[in-house]
């Protein structure tokens, strides 16, 4: 991949984070919109998730004084991980500043180091709803990642390297891709139930809800007030946003800007946000069309993930071979 010049490096830089910050809360409301229309109801404005951050950041945070620095904390190590690893993903154009650092394993596991101090804050909290949503997401989140690299591993094997940036501009320009479209497709429905997964969306669990008995997200959140709840609720939008980007950009990233021409930049931010919105839809439609599964279903779900994933690494041997 050409390498990108400082002074544009930081502004694409910058750019890319305004666009995750200011598209993610859109995807969550255009997620609400879908459902809602598809129940026959008007539904929610899709600006309002805008709202809600905003009347979140003006309220005054509650702290428990059982708690420790780590509930403190988790809010800003959260949202900073989870934008620092969107700035990984090429979202408009495949050149990403931070390739260097673009690996696959970092990106998965920034976003681990979120989801770890959550763990803790729903810990650290006391109450008995947050040790039961941590201990939950512990095991959702040690079935997940494996699934999430073995799937854009798959992709990887095609591309001759690990590297995000490298994989996204050699899949646009089918440089020394595998055509035959059956590993792409076995990683993408894996790489999706993970999204599924890590995002807390509908089967796995519902976002809507906060029935006790089956919260997994909100309750190691539940104890969250005022700006502290709005950054974590960000880095949820942000989170969704990046799988979404992988999904859109790793298995089809047609239309991504290659090179930094304004033509091409505009062209690949636009066909980023329908590619975006199509997902979110999809999204939306499932939610509607699928109940929660039982805690101890979610296990067999991630394990068909897991099996789909390691099924596209072999058909890629196969069709190399």
């Amino acid at each position: 991949v050409e390498r990108v010049q400082i002074p544009h490096a930081i502004i694409l830089t910058v750019v890319q984070a305004l666009v995750l910050l200011a598209v993610s809360p859109l995807i969550a409301g255009l997620i609400r919109k879908v459902k809602a229309r598809l129940q026959c109801r008007r539904g929610a404005s899709l600006l309002q998730p805008y709202a809600d951050l905003a009347k979140l950041f003006k309220k005054q945070p509650v702290v428990s004084t059982t708690t420790s620095w780590i509930f403190t904390a988790t809010p800003y190590m959260v949202f900073g991980s989870t934008l620092t690893a969107g700035l990984l993903v090429p979202v408009f154009a495949s050149q990403v500043p931070l390739n260097f650092a673009g690996n696959i394993i970092a990106l998965v596991y920034l976003l681990a180091i979120g989801t770890f101090f959550l763990i803790l804050a729903g810990l650290d909290a006391g109450s008995a709803f947050g040790g039961m949503g941590s201990s939950r997401e512990a095991i959702i989140a040690s079935l997940t990642e494996p699934a999430a690299i073995m799937a854009i591993f798959a992709i990887a094997l095609t591309a001759g390297s690990t590297n995000l940036s490298t994989i996204v501009h050699k899949t646009a320009l089918l440089d020394g891709i595998v055509t035959d479209p059956s590993p792409h497709l076995m990683a993408f429905a894996a790489l999706f139930i993970v999204t599924l997964a890590e995002t807390g969306r509908v089967p796995v669990d519902n976002p809507a809800t906060h029935l006790e008995l089956t919260m997994i997200h909100e309750a190691m959140v539940l104890e969250y007030s005022g700006r502290h709840l709005a950054l974590i609720e960000w880095a949820s939008g942000i989170k969704l946003l990046v799988f979404l980007t992988l999904l859109a950009n790793i298995f089809a990233p047609w239309g991504i800007a290659t090179n930094l021409t304004p033509m091409a930049l505009a062209i690949g931010f636009g066909v980023y946000l329908i590619k975006i919105a199509g997902l979110a839809a999809l999204i939306g439609a499932i939610e509607c069309m699928f109940a929660k599964l039982r805690l101890f279903r979610v296990t067999d779900l991630l394990g068909v993930a897991f099996i789909l994933a390691l099924l596209g690494l072999l058909f890629f041997y196969i069709l190399r071979g």
